[in-house]
């Protein structure tokens, strides 16, 4: 390993005003199924804000123009020429490119970037662990988790604020707030709870009610996810400190808790 931090090639994480963007190992199939579960959510778990939030955008718009939520859902309840009837394939053939696309960039892109970690961690490469402006602070720190998990859970985006991943809360609580509005989920819980079952069903707009699991448990892995990688970054910079710092070279200091 080197030790002069001042020639590493790569940053292992940047500490900025926004959030903490790092670099970790990621299991690049967890990174597919997202992408699969919903495009553009693999590049998010990467921290590839721009081409996430085109391909979500993408996806919103292709599936709101050929009505694939509607088809969805009467194929589910075995209404099958009706879904035939309202898929509009003006915009079918638009769909499957972009879709294959985002699979199989975010596969790419983790395998990639389990490499650019790999080889920064062995550059030993330097961690600026605080930031302050006049509107923000951010720096390394400790949290919980299961307490990120649990916020999100009772509010998608909360974990993230709480994980202070400013960028992907605005988005999730944006995202969650207008699809719930648009959705008409709280009126069809508000008849749920009061046993209106036939009411609960009208008054929900399926179309945009599917989009909702895929947002909420995106939400809850992220928070979570994040956090514990934080806390990782968070060990590692005090190793690589104390040694840097504090401890004769000789002596043999525990290992940083990333993993190769």
């Amino acid at each position: 390993m080197l030790h002069m931090r001042s020639k590493s090639r790569r940053q292992i994480a940047f500490v900025g005003l926004l959030g903490i963007t790092q670099l970790h190992l990621r299991n690049p199939l967890i990174i597919v199924w997202w992408a699969a579960a919903f495009p553009g959510f693999g590049h998010l778990l990467l921290s590839k804000y721009f081409r996430g939030f085109i391909l979500i955008g993408w996806e919103m718009l292709i599936n709101t123009q050929m009505h694939l939520n509607e088809a969805i859902v009467y194929t589910f309840t075995g209404q099958f020429d009706r879904a035939n009837e309202v898929l509009d394939i003006r915009w079918m053939s638009l769909y499957a490119p972009v879709y294959l696309f985002a699979i199989y960039d975010s596969y790419r892109t983790s395998v990639d970037l389990n490499h650019q970690f790999i080889l920064a961690k062995r550059e030993n490469a330097p961690i600026d662990c605080f930031k302050m402006s006049g509107m923000e602070i951010n720096y390394l720190d400790k949290r919980s988790p299961w307490l990120a998990m649990v916020w999100s859970l009772l509010m998608p985006g909360m974990g993230q604020l709480y994980s202070h991943r400013i960028i992907n809360a605005f988005f999730i609580l944006v995202t969650w707030i207008s699809l719930s509005y648009l959705s008409h989920l709280l009126e069809g819980i508000h008849y749920l709870l009061m046993w209106d079952l036939t009411q609960s069903a009208r008054v929900v707009d399926m179309h945009w009610l599917i989009f909702l699991p895929s947002i909420y448990g995106f939400s809850v892995y992220d928070a979570y996810v994040n956090t514990v990688e934080y806390n990782k970054l968070f060990d590692h910079e005090q190793v690589c400190m104390l040694q840097e710092d504090y401890q004769n070279p000789q002596f043999p200091f525990p290992k940083s808790s990333l993993r190769e």
